[in-house]
């Protein structure tokens, strides 16, 4: 497994571990009880990542895309949707061109 599925395995096993907790104790116990709070925080985050990649700065780049992914997974916790649900939605998308995929999309 590459070093970033590590990273990422992990910080979602946290997330996990957040689910129900006091939101006074933990940021992420705090968006995982308002998924809209975090799903505005996954749009600031993408807007952010945006814009750095806009300015070429890699340190700035990769800080921005560390919380864009927090932020995803967060969201991702809170409408109980995991990772396994998006690898099923990448596998089956493997050896589609992203035009034909995109083409056949429904309208």
């Amino acid at each position: 497994m590459s070093r970033f599925a590590d990273v990422v395995a992990r910080l979602a096993a946290v997330i996990e571990t957040r689910k129900g907790a006091d939101p006074a104790s933990s940021y992420t116990a705090q968006l995982l009880a308002d998924p809209a709070r975090a799903a505005k925080k996954l749009g600031e985050e993408s807007v952010e990542t945006v814009i750095a990649a806009l300015s070429a700065d890699k340190a700035a780049l990769a800080a921005e895309s560390a919380d864009l992914i927090y932020h995803w997974l967060v969201v991702l916790a809170a409408a109980g949707v995991s990772l396994d649900d998006v690898a099923a939605q990448l596998e089956a998308r493997e050896g589609t061109s992203g035009l034909e995929e995109k083409a056949g999309r429904p309208k």
